[in-house]
């Protein structure tokens, strides 16, 4: 019991470090993804033509890629083209990418389960389409959206683990490390895994009330799962 309060008592100012570029990655990444996959879900939903079949290549092509696969393509691929990106920024692009392709396909879903009456009764006082979906459509479904979206926002954090191999100082990378330098596997994968089922658990809590807050009564939609 004391060598693990003398583990603790060393490894956790690592860890702590290692959680504030967790939660950094996990942030930005999940930003970067609801700015791409809200426009996309918009082109597949109500877009036309060129739009739309370029929103279906981009979700269907970033979701069946592995995000370590897409993450060394950013990583190390990219500076064949002569460009270099630092590690941090890789890892904010590919975890970004991956994500809005998920999150296109949860606001999709919940702009399709608005029903077709509110964009009709929309373009009947007068709205113009754009506005239609910006003003009726996008608010009831982004409330719609939120039981799926949590989920992804849940996800990413424990996604974050793979920019360990870039060499990124996230959790997983602090954990690697501890355990080389102090040759205790066991106490340092515990430990950051302890660390994960926390942070998803607060997550998870924190999301349920801001769902029950937003919640639109009469219009729920399933939960989808990764």
């Amino acid at each position: 019991m004391s060598d693990l309060i003398e583990f603790l008592r060393i490894a956790l100012p690592e860890y702590w470090q290692g959680l504030w570029i967790t939660l950094k990655i996990a942030t930005v990444g999940l930003s970067i993804g609801a700015i791409i996959g809200l426009p996309i879900a918009i082109m597949r939903v109500y877009g036309r033509g060129f739009l739309r079949r370029l929103a279906i290549v981009y979700t269907e092509v970033f979701r069946g890629v592995p995000l370590l696969v897409l993450l060394f393509v950013v990583y190390y691929g990219l500076p064949d083209f002569n460009i270099t990106l630092p590690a941090m920024t890789a890892a904010y692009i590919a975890l970004g990418i991956n994500s809005g392709a998920y999150q296109a396909e949860y606001f999709r879903g919940a702009l399709q389960a608005v029903g077709e009456g509110q964009m009709l009764a929309a373009r009947s006082i007068g709205m113009g389409r754009f506005k239609s979906i910006y003003y009726v459509i996008l608010p009831q479904a982004l409330r719609l959206a939120l039981p799926s979206w949590s989920n992804e926002a849940i996800s990413i954090v424990k996604y974050t683990a793979v920019v360990f191999v870039i060499a990124v100082p996230d959790m997983m990378t602090k954990a690697k490390q501890i355990s080389s330098k102090y040759y205790n596997p066991i106490e340092a994968y515990l430990t950051v895994a302890v660390f994960y089922i926390a942070i998803v658990g607060v997550m998870t809590i924190v999301m349920s009330i801001i769902e029950k807050k937003f919640k639109i009564p009469g219009m729920d939609i399933e939960k989808e799962h990764r």
